[in-house]
């Protein structure tokens, strides 16, 4: 192949002059206004969630390799790319902590606003998958009870350590979906929460959704949480996204534009597994790591006086509030505007680094160390 390949990318990945130079042209566009005109003449193509990628896009262009730098592949139509014979890759898992740490800096929120111990929590989380999973393992890690429904999951392993949709609704005090929108088959997702079970969720329950926009129908959602105050809503996906519709977003707690994933670390790992990819492709020696393009992060480390309450580590390097504000100042522009504004939230987004990325130092207590590893920050012991 041409050693100077001519590759397109979402401008919202970083760190593709670090990863992709060396291998060829990179142009850079707005991942959510692609058109097949724009792709005609590239070999390589990298984007994210916001791109349909399928044969309107593809049929007339050269492009032999699509990578997405994100978990889910609902965006691609695999399917044509398998028949024409093109190249495709996901970068399963890259985001996942990024996203477990937005579920559980909102639940370490929230719970301390209401002066609950978030370890006497049960969550329930739909959708076990690389994320889902992950926040599981995390969850029981740090001793909560945890219910799990996923269906797919279930029919292939066998149903013991699943429940049912309802009974998870029910019992839970947090629900956190993140299950892949789909539209048909044995298992559909679109609407899995609506008006028909909504009303199953317990008296004070936080509704978390950092999947995908449409599993809730959101005007259902309006309606019942017009009727339901006490429920708390924390919504980072919007069912018509990038529109996001000020009647729901004001019955959340926590509103934010789809960064529940928004990780530098994340997206940093999430373009360097396509770039590992591209490599295997082109059949070149995989040679930069992901550590050497990952920044230092600018809060290295956090000196403890013997003890430290865990919500303060977690806040330092996760306010969900944050993005919370920064998306109610669009609410009232106009929808075009509004949809506008959204995607500038994304696109320049500010740093925000993992729970890993944060060194503990000075601690005395040996739970809370305990505590804070079992979040995922690094722990030195006095």
């Amino acid at each position: 192949m041409n050693s100077r390949l001519k590759i397109l990318a979402d401008e919202n990945i970083p760190a593709l002059d670090a990863l992709f130079a060396d291998i060829g042209e990179i142009r850079r566009l707005p991942g959510r206004k692609l058109s097949a005109a724009d792709v005609a003449d590239s070999d390589i193509l990298l984007v994210r969630s916001i791109t349909r990628v399928d044969e309107p896009l593809l049929s007339d262009s050269r492009v032999g390799f699509v990578g997405t730098a994100t978990i889910g592949t609902d965006h691609l139509d695999t399917q044509w790319l398998d028949r024409r014979g093109v190249r495709w890759c996901s970068a399963p898992g890259c985001n996942a902590d990024a996203v477990v740490e937005y579920v559980l800096s909102a639940l370490w929120h929230l719970c301390a606003q209401h002066g609950v111990d978030p370890l006497t929590r049960t969550v329930g989380v739909v959708g076990a998958g690389n994320v889902g999973g992950r926040l599981v393992s995390r969850l029981r890690a740090l001793g909560l009870e945890v219910l799990v429904s996923d269906p797919p999951r279930a029919e292939r392993e066998g149903h013991e350590g699943f429940v049912e949709l309802e009974e998870l609704l029910s019992r839970s005090d947090l629900v956190a979906l993140h299950t892949p929108l789909v539209d048909d088959g044995p298992y559909p997702t679109r609407h899995l929460l609506n008006e028909g079970n909504l009303e199953l969720l317990k008296p004070g329950a936080v509704l978390l959704n950092a999947g995908r926009g449409p599993v809730i129908d959101n005007w259902a959602l309006i309606q019942f949480m017009r009727r339901r105050s006490d429920v708390h809503l924390v919504l980072d996906v919007w069912e018509e996204e990038p529109l996001v519709l000020p009647e729901l977003a004001e019955q959340c707690v926590i509103a934010t534009p789809h960064i529940a994933g928004y990780s530098l670390d994340g997206k940093i790992r999430g373009a360097w597994m396509l770039y590992r990819e591209v490599c295997q492709w082109l059949g070149r020696e995989v040679s930069i790591t992901l550590e050497s393009v990952l920044p230092k992060p600018e809060i290295e480390m956090l000196g403890c006086s013997g003890s430290v309450d865990p919500l303060k580590p977690i806040a330092l390097t996760y306010d969900p509030y944050r993005d919370d504000r920064a998306l109610r100042e669009t609410l009232y522009l106009d929808p075009e505007e509004r949809m506008l504004a959204f995607d500038r939230l994304r696109k320049h987004y500010p740093v925000r680094r993992e729970f890993s990325s944060l060194q503990i130092m000075g601690l005395e207590n040996k739970q809370q160390a305990e505590l804070l590893l079992k979040l995922g920050f690094n722990v030195v012991m006095a």
